[in-house]
């Protein structure tokens, strides 16, 4: 492993199943937090992945883009950034299920301009 990485292999499915219910459906927040939740997909994803979430400085945040990949991953990803790379962590702003919401909303094709 890198120095300064974390191992993520325990952690990933701890994510998941913390923001998840039986059955694999995530444990959303309310309404009112859904809005702002898209409001941050809209402007503050979007200023690096395009504002059609399309790609841009950070890569496609599309269905298409995103088929394939796990969600624990993405939820990595979000959770703790990308090393060498301008995607902060967003720990400490988002909680763990409200990541995991955004990870459901983009896999099942809820876009930020919806």
């Amino acid at each position: 492993m890198k120095p300064g990485r974390r191992a993520t292999g325990a952690l990933v499915p701890l994510l998941v199943a913390l923001g998840t219910l039986p059955g694999g459906a995530v444990a959303g927040p309310d309404a009112a937090r859904e809005g702002e939740l898209l409001n941050l997909l809209r402007h503050d994803c979007g200023s690096c992945h395009g504002l059609r979430l399309e790609g841009g400085l950070g890569p496609s945040l599309t269905v298409a883009s995103l088929s394939g990949k796990p969600s624990g991953l993405l939820i990595d990803v979000i959770r703790n950034g990308r090393a060498g790379t301008a995607m902060p962590p967003w720990q400490g702003m988002l909680q763990d299920e409200e990541i995991a919401w955004l990870v459901d909303q983009l896999l099942t094709g809820v876009h930020a301009d919806d």
